[in-house]
């Protein structure tokens, strides 16, 4: 295992190889989108145009992978590495490191039409690490055996309707060892890929239309626009969230023990799931007396090895090797936990760098094994709560309520980066209530 870590991100001879074609082997997506013009919208509004030009994954490359490449040796394949996925155009062409967003390159045009469409398989038994095999030229491969374009020649490919074909980028082994993007093996030994449900069928919704202007009208026609984490309509309700209490009434002063439920009924892999070591799923739960006032309830713990890190700590730092790459002198860290409040519990995978420091850092990561807390595929998590009620609190009406939260990075990041707080800001997955009675 440890000499395959070493050898894959040096570029891999048998599939993707840098340099191996040029920017003039792919055609533009706005060429493409002359007739495949509704896929071509589509495209345009998802994540995957902008792969390379999305802001944080500027940040992350240029501010953080990219210079610790160049100071060291172990991680300086991420270089093109990264690269090779979020902007495979530049990869292919040998353009490494590519010029950031701003200067306009083709690298802008993050996983467009022509790269999905000229793979034809994978040089792993079991793809990751940018593994994808690309034949690009005048055949497109595609769903269907039965399509015609007066542009282009077409080609069935069952492996463009695979999962195998997402796991080529969304499964990834950093330059240590550590299985950093598992979401293809998530999905695979879970029920969905027991069940044959790929990801396709969630992430690419099927419904009638035509493929391209002129095209054959389609019952099943795969949309093009990659819903996943980014888009709250996909995160709504993903995770059910319940509360439960075994007595419906408390005294003042007493002690109010209740549950809350949550079962991950909808997602065909773990939640979260993909850059683990940045995505933030919490729960917090709070108390709204008869008069308005909140109290904020931790849950209790359960007492597993690694809790802690499951634990909201507004105390605990992480991340200090940002400060190590960015050369910031008496850099201490930043927030582990951003602004959740303390004792909410988190669903995470934590990150480890070299020194046994938490880290946003994928290609830093030594070891993410310490402690897994999402929440898999049709799994229930029973968190449990004891609050002891305050002898002064109003009597009658108690609002417990629990809101499930989700961010794409910790808050103390998006700050610390200046990132749009759309980056950070957290979004609604679930919300639940619960009245009780107070004597």
């Amino acid at each position: 295992m440890f000499g395959l870590a070493v050898s894959l991100w040096a570029v891999q001879v048998n599939a993707a190889a840098m340099g191996r074609h040029s920017y003039s082997d792919f055609k533009k997506p706005g060429y493409c989108g002359m007739c495949h013009q509704e896929i071509f919208q589509e495209w345009q509004q998802g994540l995957m145009s902008q792969a390379f030009t999305h802001e944080w994954d500027q940040v992350e490359y240029f501010k953080l992978a990219l210079p610790q490449a160049r100071k060291l040796e172990k991680v300086a394949g991420v270089k093109a590495g990264c690269i090779a996925c979020h902007g495979p155009l530049a990869f292919l062409s040998g353009d490494i490191p590519p010029k950031p967003a701003s200067a306009g390159t083709r690298a802008n045009e993050g996983v467009s039409c022509d790269i999905c469409h000229s793979i034809t398989g994978t040089s792993e038994p079991v793809p990751f690490n940018f593994s994808y095999i690309i034949e690009p030229g005048n055949v497109k491969n595609g769903p269907r055996s039965d399509s015609q374009s007066p542009v282009h020649k077409t080609r069935y490919s069952k492996f463009t309707t695979s999962p195998e074909l997402c796991a080529t980028c969304h499964d990834e082994q950093s330059p240590y060892g550590a299985w950093v993007k598992t979401t293809y093996r998530e999905w695979k030994a879970g029920p969905y890929g027991k069940e044959g449900v790929r990801c396709q069928d969630c992430h690419m919704y099927h419904a009638a239309g035509k493929a391209a202007a002129g095209g054959k009208m389609r019952s099943d026609l795969a949309h093009h626009n990659f819903h996943g984490s980014h888009f709250p309509n996909k995160l709504a309700g993903a995770v059910d969230l319940a509360l439960y209490a075994r007595k419906k009434a408390v005294k003042r002063g007493g002690m109010l023990k209740f549950r809350a439920e949550l079962f991950n009924g909808k997602v065909g892999h773990y939640i979260p799931s993909g850059s683990t070591e940045e995505r933030m799923l919490w729960l917090e739960v709070w108390a709204i007396d008869a008069n308005g006032k909140s109290y904020k309830i931790p849950v209790s713990r359960k007492g597993f090895a690694g809790e802690d890190y499951t634990i909201a700590d507004s105390s605990a730092l992480a991340y200090q090797a940002i400060g190590e790459i960015m050369e910031i002198k008496g850099f201490k860290g930043l927030k582990r936990d951003g602004n959740i409040p303390d004792g909410a519990r988190i669903f995470r995978k934590p990150f480890f760098d070299p020194k046994g420091r938490m880290t946003v850092c994928q290609w830093y990561t030594v070891d993410n094994t310490k402690v897994d807390y999402r929440i898999g595929p049709r799994e229930t998590k029973i968190e449990q709560y004891s609050w002891k009620v305050p002898g002064g609190i109003p009597k009658g009406r108690l609002v417990i309520k629990a809101n499930l939260l989700y961010s794409e990075v910790p808050s103390s990041i998006g700050k610390f980066f200046k990132l749009p707080e759309k980056e950070y800001a957290p979004l609604l997955v679930n919300t639940a209530t619960m009245v009780i009675n107070v004597r």
